[in-house]
């Protein structure tokens, strides 16, 4: 059974960092892609960053590619999301997420097409 374990949220004020860890188990996850949405009120849940883990192609939403970055690491399956410069409106519940297969692109993995979801992590950002 896959489990996706989160980490790492928090409340912080504006202008600082915070990183996000997820570590999966239970699957098999070398042909897929592993990645962050985040959901605020209101708000469609949407892809914050991915990462390929055949390839270790990543990609990161736009709107946050300057201060946001996706890594790895190898051995067991873990990513981490590194968020720096926080904004108020990157206050989400940011989710982990699984897919078995590659998305045709990598930045247009829509949440419809996830795999597994993590329990979920809060992050509020204060201005």
């Amino acid at each position: 059974q896959v489990q996706l374990v989160e980490s790492g949220g928090g409340l912080v004020q504006a202008g600082t960092s915070l990183t996000l860890s997820c570590a999966a188990s239970g699957g098999t996850f070398s042909t897929g892609v592993m990645g962050w949405f985040r959901q605020a009120p209101g708000k469609e849940r949407s892809l914050v960053a991915g990462i390929i883990w055949a390839t270790g192609m990543t990609h990161v939403a736009d709107s946050m590619k300057d201060r946001f970055t996706i890594s790895r690491d190898d051995g067991d399956h873990t990513i981490h999301l590194r968020m720096n410069n926080l904004k108020p409106e990157d206050t989400a519940t940011y989710y982990c997420a699984v897919r078995s297969s590659r998305p045709v692109l990598l930045r247009l993995w829509p949440a419809s097409t996830v795999d597994y979801w993590g329990q979920g992590t809060q992050v509020t950002v204060s201005s």
